[in-house]
């Protein structure tokens, strides 16, 4: 059996927490690739919400084996916070797995993260400030520590003090800040050590031994495509690669194992952060789609700017991750607005671009072309089936999957479990 590998088709947010537990239920392992805990997905169980931000979405289900591999930078604070959390909800970590070749977002991270952020007054790239960035800096810079370096005292203590001697001096010169002490880190992380030591693997053997055996292996994405740090709207990127390849490489597989990639699109689009974003809407419209999409960010509870739906973003995501189902999500939002616009196009001065402009300056002086189309007033959350939808919403989809060259897998109109309607199989 082969892997499937479910990624974010527009800036993130995309609904990719139930898509991912939807999924997650036909799987027997459950895969976090890349990023860190400046994701998050948001999973309705029956009354329950889970918001989760470095645990698979599969931990949920008792038997599912969860995996975070070796592409994401991991704040052990934030995961033992996570972990505790879960347990305290009856929910059990027991068939979590660490890559011992995570990078680890040590605390001086964070703190460069966040000076850096300010210092850039109106430039500002819009970070979580969370030490994503400066994390992956250094293990881009073969500085970084990993998790297994944890577990290994004398050797954590050296790369630590190496460390600090380079960070502080940019603290204390640059910013004028308060250097880090080595020994108080050092005893914080070594008591984080020991906690997570029973959890790490050889997750890559893990993963493909799975597939060997035949197993379904579900990578859950993070992030989206125009927050991939080569193909995203850069600088107003993410520092990992959150499309199709980069899956592989955080995962530890080979391309030859993915079966299907499964892209997640809302029924509309959201940003959060900074940088250029065609089809925002700053009115009323945009307005209600945000506080009837609770558009409000999992990890930060940002409000996120709202926008109509974009087939060239969606279409220039199914290139970069070769797409072959799109999971389409918040179709109920929708519901009860007159007229949806879809944008079809640019306008650039007296160019009209049909295809995703790489340029950022290109971007930030397009204006979006619109095609309308009729909505609808039903409530869509009681309805299990393509032929229960009503004609203006079933005509929108099959506009979106025109307009991107991409069928439909599934379609969610509400946030709970059940509140889907399912077109193929994903395995």
């Amino acid at each position: 059996m082969a892997a499937v590998v479910l990624v974010g088709a527009q800036w993130g947010d995309e609904g990719k927490g139930k898509v991912t537990d939807f999924l997650a239920s036909q799987a027997q392992v459950v895969v976090r690739s890349t990023g860190g805990n400046n994701a998050g997905h948001t999973v309705v169980v029956g009354e329950e919400e889970f918001k989760i931000h470095l645990v698979p979405s599969g931990i949920l289900y008792p038997a599912t084996i969860c995996v975070i591999g070796n592409g994401v930078v991991i704040d052990p604070k934030v995961l033992l916070t996570e972990m505790d959390s879960l347990e305290a909800r009856g929910v059990s970590i027991a068939n979590l797995r660490i890559s011992p070749n995570a990078h680890v977002i040590m605390p001086y991270h964070i703190k460069l993260d966040e000076l850096e952020e300010e210092s850039k007054g109106n430039n500002k790239i819009g970070t979580t400030k969370r030490g994503i960035g400066p994390a992956y800096m250094d293990k881009a810079g073969r500085t970084g520590i990993r998790m297994g370096d944890l577990i290994e005292e004398d050797g954590f203590r050296r790369k630590l003090e190496s460390n600090l001697q380079s960070k502080n001096l940019i603290l204390e010169k640059v910013y004028g800040a308060k250097p880090f002490v080595a020994e108080k880190i050092f005893a914080e992380y070594l008591g984080y050590a020991k906690r997570l030591a029973p959890y790490l693997a050889d997750t890559s053997l893990l993963i493909n031994a799975a597939l060997e055996r035949g197993e379904k292996v579900l990578l859950e994405g993070a992030q989206g495509t125009l927050l991939d740090l080569d193909h995203g709207t850069y600088p107003y990127v993410t520092s990992s690669n959150p499309t199709a390849g980069g899956a592989c490489v955080g995962a530890g597989i080979g391309p030859t194992r993915i079966k299907n990639v499964v892209g997640v699109i809302k029924a509309y689009t959201t940003r959060v952060g900074e940088g250029p974003f065609p089809t925002e809407l700053v009115d009323a419209a945009g307005e209600e789609i945000r506080q009837k999409g609770h558009e409000f960010g999992t990890t930060t509870g940002r409000p996120r700017r709202c926008g109509w739906f974009d087939a060239l973003i969606a279409r220039y995501a199914a290139r970069v991750s070769g797409i072959n189902a799109f999971a389409l999500t918040k179709l109920d939002v929708m519901g009860g607005l007159e007229t949806i616009k879809i944008c079809i196009g640019y306008q650039r001065g007296d160019e009209l671009l049909t295809e995703f402009p790489l340029s950022q300056t290109a971007l930030a002086e397009c204006q979006p072309v619109y095609e309308e189309m009729p909505g609808w007033q039903e409530d869509l959350s009681q309805m299990r089936s393509l032929a229960e939808l009503p004609q203006a919403a079933r005509n929108y989809l099959n506009r979106i999957k025109e307009l991107t060259g991409v069928d439909l897998f599934l379609i969610a109109v509400g946030p709970r479990r059940d509140e889907t309607i399912v077109l193929q199989e994903a395995f």
